[in-house]
Protein backbone atom coordinates (compact mmCIF):
# COMPACT_ATOMS: atom_id res chain seq x y z
CA UNK A 1 0.00 0.00 0.00
CA UNK A 2 1.09 3.65 -0.20
CA UNK A 3 1.38 5.52 2.92
CA UNK A 4 3.16 8.78 4.45
CA UNK A 5 6.17 7.43 6.30
CA UNK A 6 8.84 9.22 8.52
CA UNK A 7 12.52 7.79 9.35
CA UNK A 8 13.28 9.90 12.26
CA UNK A 9 11.65 12.06 14.35
CA UNK A 10 11.48 15.35 12.49
CA UNK A 11 12.62 14.12 9.54
CA UNK A 12 10.72 14.87 6.57
CA UNK A 13 7.98 12.73 5.30
CA UNK A 14 7.21 10.95 1.98
CA UNK A 15 5.11 8.71 0.40
CA UNK A 16 6.03 5.09 -0.25
CA UNK A 17 5.17 1.81 -0.78
CA UNK A 18 5.07 -0.58 2.16
CA UNK A 19 3.07 -3.74 3.66
CA UNK A 20 0.38 -4.06 3.66
CA UNK A 21 -0.81 -4.82 7.55
CA UNK A 22 -2.91 -7.89 8.22
CA UNK A 23 -5.83 -8.36 11.13
CA UNK A 24 -4.69 -9.87 14.77
CA UNK A 25 -7.58 -11.98 15.84
CA UNK A 26 -10.00 -9.80 17.47
CA UNK A 27 -8.95 -7.04 15.05
CA UNK A 28 -9.78 -5.33 11.40
CA UNK A 29 -8.08 -3.70 8.79
CA UNK A 30 -10.03 -0.34 7.57
CA UNK A 31 -9.72 0.36 3.78
CA UNK A 32 -9.05 4.39 4.41
CA UNK A 33 -11.18 6.76 3.02
CA UNK A 34 -10.33 9.78 4.56
CA UNK A 35 -8.28 11.19 7.30
CA UNK A 36 -7.82 13.95 8.55
CA UNK A 37 -4.36 16.22 9.03
CA UNK A 38 -4.50 17.09 13.24
CA UNK A 39 -2.18 19.07 15.34
CA UNK A 40 -1.56 15.71 17.14
CA UNK A 41 0.03 14.32 14.69
CA UNK A 42 2.32 17.05 14.30
CA UNK A 43 3.47 16.40 18.09
CA UNK A 44 3.91 13.14 17.20
CA UNK A 45 6.40 13.71 14.20
CA UNK A 46 8.03 15.89 16.43
CA UNK A 47 9.09 13.38 18.44
CA UNK A 48 6.43 14.58 21.46
CA UNK A 49 5.32 10.57 22.20
CA UNK A 50 8.76 9.22 21.20
CA UNK A 51 8.11 6.79 24.34
CA UNK A 52 5.12 4.88 22.89
CA UNK A 53 6.38 5.52 19.03
CA UNK A 54 8.92 2.97 16.73
CA UNK A 55 10.35 4.55 13.99
CA UNK A 56 10.09 4.00 10.83
CA UNK A 57 6.15 5.40 11.34
CA UNK A 58 3.15 6.26 9.26
CA UNK A 59 0.75 9.32 11.47
CA UNK A 60 -2.62 9.38 10.99
CA UNK A 61 -5.52 9.00 13.93
CA UNK A 62 -8.54 10.75 12.49
CA UNK A 63 -10.28 8.50 9.76
CA UNK A 64 -13.09 6.59 8.28
CA UNK A 65 -13.64 3.91 5.41
CA UNK A 66 -14.52 0.07 5.26
CA UNK A 67 -13.70 -2.53 6.94
CA UNK A 68 -11.46 -4.48 4.07
CA UNK A 69 -10.14 -7.73 6.56
CA UNK A 70 -11.87 -9.18 9.77
CA UNK A 71 -9.62 -11.11 12.71
CA UNK A 72 -11.15 -14.59 13.43
CA UNK A 73 -13.07 -13.48 16.84
CA UNK A 74 -14.56 -10.48 15.17
CA UNK A 75 -18.34 -10.94 15.85
CA UNK A 76 -19.71 -7.52 15.20
CA UNK A 77 -18.15 -6.52 12.05
CA UNK A 78 -17.89 -7.92 8.22
CA UNK A 79 -16.00 -6.54 5.24
CA UNK A 80 -17.95 -3.90 3.20
CA UNK A 81 -19.14 -2.40 6.40
CA UNK A 82 -18.23 1.53 6.99
CA UNK A 83 -17.45 2.84 10.00
CA UNK A 84 -15.17 5.34 11.79
CA UNK A 85 -13.15 4.70 15.15
CA UNK A 86 -12.23 7.17 18.35
CA UNK A 87 -8.76 7.97 18.24
CA UNK A 88 -7.98 6.36 21.70
CA UNK A 89 -8.50 2.38 20.80
CA UNK A 90 -9.62 0.87 24.14
CA UNK A 91 -8.76 -3.13 25.29
CA UNK A 92 -12.37 -3.43 26.76
CA UNK A 93 -10.95 -5.48 29.49
CA UNK A 94 -9.27 -3.10 31.52
CA UNK A 95 -11.27 -1.72 35.07
CA UNK A 96 -11.44 1.85 33.29
CA UNK A 97 -13.30 -0.08 30.48
CA UNK A 98 -15.22 -2.22 32.28
CA UNK A 99 -16.62 1.18 33.91
CA UNK A 100 -17.29 2.54 30.34
CA UNK A 101 -14.92 4.69 30.37
CA UNK A 102 -13.14 3.70 27.65
CA UNK A 103 -11.16 6.83 26.57
CA UNK A 104 -8.97 6.98 29.52
CA UNK A 105 -7.97 2.30 28.89
CA UNK A 106 -5.34 1.63 30.58
CA UNK A 107 -3.96 -0.65 27.95
CA UNK A 108 -5.11 1.54 25.17
CA UNK A 109 -3.41 1.89 21.94
CA UNK A 110 -3.74 5.01 19.18
CA UNK A 111 -3.29 4.73 15.53
CA UNK A 112 -0.94 6.84 14.09
CA UNK A 113 0.92 6.56 17.60
CA UNK A 114 1.40 3.41 19.12
CA UNK A 115 1.24 1.54 15.94
CA UNK A 116 0.74 2.96 11.72
CA UNK A 117 -1.66 5.29 11.47
CA UNK A 118 -4.21 5.97 9.14
CA UNK A 119 -1.89 8.21 6.06
CA UNK A 120 -1.90 5.47 4.09
CA UNK A 121 -4.39 3.32 2.24
CA UNK A 122 -5.46 1.25 4.68
CA UNK A 123 -4.67 0.55 8.86
CA UNK A 124 -5.22 -2.28 11.30
CA UNK A 125 -7.39 -1.28 14.60
CA UNK A 126 -7.43 -3.93 17.32
CA UNK A 127 -10.06 -4.97 19.12
CA UNK A 128 -12.35 -4.07 16.77
CA UNK A 129 -15.86 -5.12 18.95
CA UNK A 130 -14.89 -2.50 21.25
CA UNK A 131 -13.66 0.55 19.02
CA UNK A 132 -15.39 0.49 15.64
CA UNK A 133 -18.47 2.95 15.00
CA UNK A 134 -20.79 1.99 12.09
CA UNK A 135 -21.69 5.14 9.95
CA UNK A 136 -25.12 5.89 8.67
CA UNK A 137 -25.49 5.10 5.01
CA UNK A 138 -25.80 9.37 3.91
CA UNK A 139 -22.88 10.45 6.24
CA UNK A 140 -19.26 11.19 4.06
CA UNK A 141 -15.97 9.29 5.07
CA UNK A 142 -14.56 13.20 5.17
CA UNK A 143 -17.92 14.13 7.81
CA UNK A 144 -17.03 10.87 9.64
CA UNK A 145 -12.93 11.25 10.00
CA UNK A 146 -13.73 14.67 10.94
CA UNK A 147 -15.48 13.50 13.99
CA UNK A 148 -12.64 10.77 15.06
CA UNK A 149 -10.28 13.19 17.14
CA UNK A 150 -10.99 17.07 17.29
CA UNK A 151 -15.04 16.62 16.95
CA UNK A 152 -15.59 13.93 19.53
CA UNK A 153 -12.88 15.74 21.81
CA UNK A 154 -14.75 18.59 21.41
CA UNK A 155 -17.89 17.32 22.22
CA UNK A 156 -17.33 15.30 24.89
CA UNK A 157 -14.90 18.14 26.69
CA UNK A 158 -17.97 20.78 26.41
CA UNK A 159 -21.25 18.18 27.06
CA UNK A 160 -19.47 15.57 29.28
CA UNK A 161 -17.06 17.42 31.35
CA UNK A 162 -17.69 20.63 31.04
CA UNK A 163 -21.65 20.28 31.20
CA UNK A 164 -22.57 23.88 29.31
CA UNK A 165 -26.19 24.54 29.82
CA UNK A 166 -28.30 27.12 27.75
CA UNK A 167 -27.47 30.80 28.14
CA UNK A 168 -24.19 29.59 29.76
CA UNK A 169 -20.69 31.69 29.02
CA UNK A 170 -18.52 29.50 27.23
CA UNK A 171 -15.11 30.57 26.39
CA UNK A 172 -12.89 28.94 23.64
CA UNK A 173 -9.20 29.51 23.71
CA UNK A 174 -7.47 28.28 20.88
CA UNK A 175 -9.39 28.37 17.25
CA UNK A 176 -7.92 25.34 15.59
CA UNK A 177 -10.10 22.12 14.77
CA UNK A 178 -10.92 21.34 18.27
CA UNK A 179 -11.68 24.80 19.12
CA UNK A 180 -14.22 25.47 16.61
CA UNK A 181 -15.77 22.20 16.84
CA UNK A 182 -16.51 23.51 20.77
CA UNK A 183 -17.83 26.76 19.64
CA UNK A 184 -20.07 24.92 16.91
CA UNK A 185 -21.25 22.73 19.77
CA UNK A 186 -21.48 24.71 23.04
CA UNK A 187 -23.70 27.30 19.96
CA UNK A 188 -25.92 23.78 18.95
CA UNK A 189 -26.08 23.82 23.12
CA UNK A 190 -27.70 27.34 23.20
CA UNK A 191 -24.50 28.86 25.26
CA UNK A 192 -23.19 32.75 24.34
CA UNK A 193 -19.78 31.05 23.29
CA UNK A 194 -16.66 33.73 23.54
CA UNK A 195 -13.84 32.71 20.89
CA UNK A 196 -10.40 34.08 21.34
CA UNK A 197 -7.67 33.33 18.62
CA UNK A 198 -4.40 34.94 17.45
CA UNK A 199 -5.94 34.17 13.76
CA UNK A 200 -8.74 36.78 12.10
CA UNK A 201 -9.43 33.80 9.93
CA UNK A 202 -10.25 31.30 12.53
CA UNK A 203 -12.19 34.16 14.33
CA UNK A 204 -14.51 34.90 11.24
CA UNK A 205 -15.52 30.85 11.15
CA UNK A 206 -15.76 31.08 15.23
CA UNK A 207 -18.46 33.60 14.19
CA UNK A 208 -19.82 31.74 11.47
CA UNK A 209 -20.21 28.41 13.87
CA UNK A 210 -22.05 30.53 16.48
CA UNK A 211 -19.55 32.27 18.40
CA UNK A 212 -21.47 35.43 19.76
CA UNK A 213 -18.50 37.39 20.41
CA UNK A 214 -14.73 36.63 18.61
CA UNK A 215 -11.61 37.84 20.37
CA UNK A 216 -8.30 38.64 19.04
CA UNK A 217 -5.27 37.03 21.60
CA UNK A 218 -3.83 39.68 23.10
CA UNK A 219 -1.73 40.15 26.90
CA UNK A 220 -5.19 41.29 28.48
CA UNK A 221 -7.54 38.94 26.58
CA UNK A 222 -8.35 37.99 30.21
CA UNK A 223 -10.12 41.48 30.93
CA UNK A 224 -11.31 41.80 27.06
CA UNK A 225 -13.37 37.89 28.21
CA UNK A 226 -14.91 39.36 31.71
CA UNK A 227 -16.06 42.62 29.69
CA UNK A 228 -17.71 40.45 27.30
CA UNK A 229 -19.07 38.01 30.13
CA UNK A 230 -20.23 40.60 32.39
CA UNK A 231 -17.82 39.27 34.79
CA UNK A 232 -16.20 35.54 33.70
CA UNK A 233 -17.38 32.79 32.00
CA UNK A 234 -18.85 29.71 33.53
CA UNK A 235 -16.92 27.41 31.52
CA UNK A 236 -13.58 27.58 29.67
CA UNK A 237 -11.55 25.57 27.57
CA UNK A 238 -8.42 25.64 26.79
CA UNK A 239 -8.17 23.95 22.87
CA UNK A 240 -4.72 25.12 21.77
CA UNK A 241 -2.63 23.87 24.95
CA UNK A 242 0.26 26.26 26.14
CA UNK A 243 0.96 27.52 29.56
CA UNK A 244 -0.14 31.12 28.53
CA UNK A 245 -3.77 29.68 27.22
CA UNK A 246 -4.25 27.25 29.90
CA UNK A 247 -4.01 30.15 32.70
CA UNK A 248 -5.72 32.43 30.53
CA UNK A 249 -8.38 30.39 30.38
CA UNK A 250 -8.43 29.45 33.84
CA UNK A 251 -8.41 33.36 34.87
CA UNK A 252 -11.43 34.07 32.27
CA UNK A 253 -14.04 31.99 34.94
CA UNK A 254 -16.35 33.61 37.22
CA UNK A 255 -16.15 32.16 40.92
CA UNK A 256 -17.18 28.33 40.74
CA UNK A 257 -16.62 27.95 37.12
CA UNK A 258 -15.61 25.24 35.16
CA UNK A 259 -12.07 25.09 33.09
CA UNK A 260 -11.50 21.82 30.92
CA UNK A 261 -8.38 21.26 29.47
CA UNK A 262 -8.54 20.16 26.05
CA UNK A 263 -5.31 20.66 24.29
CA UNK A 264 -2.28 18.54 24.65
CA UNK A 265 0.45 20.75 26.41
CA UNK A 266 4.62 20.67 26.27
CA UNK A 267 5.84 18.29 29.00
CA UNK A 268 7.08 19.92 31.93
CA UNK A 269 5.41 22.32 34.31
CA UNK A 270 2.82 24.80 33.68
CA UNK A 271 2.05 27.19 36.46
CA UNK A 272 -1.64 27.86 36.69
CA UNK A 273 -3.17 30.60 39.53
CA UNK A 274 -4.02 27.52 41.93
CA UNK A 275 -4.76 30.26 44.49
CA UNK A 276 -7.75 31.54 42.01
CA UNK A 277 -8.70 27.83 42.11
CA UNK A 278 -9.21 27.75 45.85
CA UNK A 279 -10.57 30.93 46.08
CA UNK A 280 -13.18 31.57 43.61
CA UNK A 281 -13.60 27.24 44.02
CA UNK A 282 -12.96 26.66 40.34
CA UNK A 283 -13.24 23.15 38.66
CA UNK A 284 -10.01 21.94 36.70
CA UNK A 285 -10.62 19.14 34.26
CA UNK A 286 -8.96 16.89 31.70
CA UNK A 287 -10.89 15.50 28.51
CA UNK A 288 -8.99 12.89 26.85
CA UNK A 289 -11.49 11.69 23.58
CA UNK A 290 -14.53 9.79 23.84
CA UNK A 291 -15.47 6.42 23.63
CA UNK A 292 -17.03 4.53 20.66
CA UNK A 293 -19.95 3.00 22.67
CA UNK A 294 -20.67 7.37 23.61
CA UNK A 295 -20.48 8.15 20.17
CA UNK A 296 -24.60 8.11 19.46
CA UNK A 297 -26.01 11.43 20.75
CA UNK A 298 -23.47 13.03 19.28
CA UNK A 299 -23.94 11.07 16.10
CA UNK A 300 -27.66 12.02 16.31
CA UNK A 301 -27.31 15.79 16.07
CA UNK A 302 -25.20 15.72 13.23
CA UNK A 303 -27.87 13.06 11.09
CA UNK A 304 -30.44 15.90 12.06
CA UNK A 305 -27.91 18.81 11.07
CA UNK A 306 -27.57 20.68 14.71
CA UNK A 307 -23.90 19.98 14.42
CA UNK A 308 -22.03 20.25 10.74
CA UNK A 309 -18.75 18.69 11.74
CA UNK A 310 -17.87 18.88 7.91
CA UNK A 311 -18.53 22.59 7.60
CA UNK A 312 -15.31 22.66 9.42
CA UNK A 313 -13.08 21.06 6.33
CA UNK A 314 -11.59 23.87 4.71
CA UNK A 315 -9.31 21.94 2.43
CA UNK A 316 -8.58 18.19 0.90
CA UNK A 317 -5.39 17.02 -0.01
CA UNK A 318 -3.99 13.50 -1.17
CA UNK A 319 -1.44 11.63 0.57
CA UNK A 320 1.79 13.44 -1.49
CA UNK A 321 0.40 16.67 -0.48
CA UNK A 322 -0.06 15.29 3.10
CA UNK A 323 3.68 14.67 3.66
CA UNK A 324 4.92 18.21 3.08
CA UNK A 325 1.37 19.67 4.94
CA UNK A 326 2.37 17.80 8.17
CA UNK A 327 5.78 19.16 8.28
CA UNK A 328 4.33 23.01 7.46
CA UNK A 329 1.92 22.48 10.42
CA UNK A 330 4.05 24.48 13.00
CA UNK A 331 4.17 27.78 9.94
CA UNK A 332 0.54 27.23 9.01
CA UNK A 333 -1.90 29.97 9.58
CA UNK A 334 -4.90 28.39 7.59
CA UNK A 335 -7.83 27.48 9.30
CA UNK A 336 -10.53 24.59 9.42
CA UNK A 337 -9.50 21.05 8.63
CA UNK A 338 -7.49 19.70 6.62
CA UNK A 339 -8.66 16.31 5.24
CA UNK A 340 -6.86 14.00 3.41
CA UNK A 341 -8.21 11.45 0.85
CA UNK A 342 -5.62 8.40 0.26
Amino acid sequence: MRAVVYESFGGQPEVREVADPTPTRDGVVIGVRATGLCRSDWHGWQGHDSDITELPHVPGHELAGEVHAVGGDVTRWRVGDRVTVPFICACGRCASCVAGDQQVCSAQTQPGFTHWGSFAEHVAIDHADVNLVALPPEMAYSTAAALGCRFATAFRSVVAQGRARPGEWVVVHGCGGVGLSAVMIAAALGAQVVAVDVNPAALDLAKQFGAAVALEAHPDVVSAVREATDGGAHLSLDALGHPVTASNSVLSLRRRGRHVQVGLLPSGPTPLPMDRVIGWELEILGSHGMAAHAYGPMMDLVASGALRPDLLIARTIDLAEAASALAAMDRSTAAGMTMIKP
